[in-house]
């Protein structure tokens, strides 16, 4: 089991931590400093409890507004998944009305082909081509 000793507010605090995490708690506890350090700043030496408090506080803030974010990320993405698949379905459902009219209008032609075939006259392709 891992130890560090951190100082906030000028007192020394000694803490156990699980193996290899010990530079990640002195970081953790050293930003808390930075917030502690600005409370005092801001209204004074009004003991330590008070002090440690009001700057965990703000830290818990930070944290909640995060969160917030990170929930309206994953709404946002949800929501655009929901379009993505919206719009492919839409894409495939264009396409293949499109593959239908082409396939539609291809049909009509031989069609018409065929009948100017039948009647003797040269297909409007055919008169081009002489």
């Amino acid at each position: 089991m891992g130890q560090i000793s951190v100082t906030l507010n000028g007192r020394a605090y000694r803490l156990e931590c699980g193996e290899g995490e010990e530079a990640h708690l002195l970081e953790l506890a050293e930003y808390l400093g930075t917030h502690l350090e600005a409370m005092r700043g801001k209204f004074g030496q009004v003991g330590d409890d008070r002090l440690i408090l009001m700057a965990s506080l703000v830290v818990v803030d930070e944290l909640w507004d995060l969160r917030r974010q990170i929930e309206d990320m994953k709404t946002v993405m949800a929501e655009t998944r929901r379009d993505k698949s919206t719009s492919d379905e839409s894409t495939k459902s264009t396409q293949s009305d499109l593959a239908a009219r082409i396939s539609a209008a291809a049909d009509r032609l031989e069609l018409l082909n065929e009948q100017f075939a039948a009647a003797g006259v040269a297909s409007p392709a055919k008169r081009r081509q002489s």
